[in-house]
């Protein structure tokens, strides 16, 4: 939390206007969201202690946060959207994840998800991860977010995209460390119906076998 309000402070130039929200209690903070012209750096102290708060009125203006273009935005937003417990959170940070116009800045959506274990969680971390397995794709490293987050979520529906990320040289070792983490397949055992199957299942069952 500290790192973050001392990087608003320094973007607010040590304002007073940076004490008082600092200062100002849920209601006054959610006012300031409402409010035009507000500071970019304003409007993330304003959400992003509404957010810590459990305070949902801090949620909308999270998610934009969440997908901007500065990583230390996204994620102070994602940090503070893990705590603020809202259940539209885990949709939003897959929409935001899978839009593929907004990979670039996918990354903290992709940790978010895994963080959140949610229903929506490894559905959109499959499709992520699907479309990054080129080679010489430019956002291995939103990739390898899902393929870590896979690992830590570990849901066998996730064994087949892992397996491919195995031939990707960056994403190598996650996949396979992940691949590691995942419950075996199972695989139902079944006994041919020979004679003395025949005859087991017709014995006795107060005779010992």
């Amino acid at each position: 939390m500290n790192d973050v309000l001392e990087r608003l402070r320094t973007e607010s130039g040590q304002s007073a206007e940076y004490e008082e929200l600092l200062a100002a209690d849920p209601d006054a903070l959610a006012a300031s969201l409402t409010r035009a012209g507000l500071p970019l750096w304003a409007r993330e102290l304003a959400a992003y202690r509404l957010g810590l708060a459990g305070d949902r009125r801090a949620f909308e203006s999270l998610v934009l946060l969440l997908n901007h273009r500065d990583p230390p935005r996204c994620e102070a937003a994602a940090r503070a959207l893990a705590v603020l417990g809202d259940p539209r959170t885990a949709r939003a940070a897959a929409a935001l994840a899978t839009n593929e116009l907004r990979t670039a800045y996918a990354l903290h959506p992709v940790r978010l998800l895994a963080a959140l274990r949610a229903p929506e969680s490894v559905p959109a971390l499959i499709r992520t991860l699907s479309r990054l397995l080129s080679p010489h794709d430019p956002y291995w490293r939103v990739a390898l977010a899902c393929v870590e987050g896979l690992g830590a979520l570990a849901d066998p529906r996730a064994r087949e995209v892992l397996t491919r990320a195995q031939s990707h040289p960056r994403l190598a070792v996650a996949a396979t460390e992940a691949l590691r983490r995942l419950a075996p397949a199972t695989r139902e055992r079944r006994e041919p119906a020979g004679p003395e199957r025949v005859a087991r299942d017709r014995q006795d069952p107060r005779e010992p076998a």
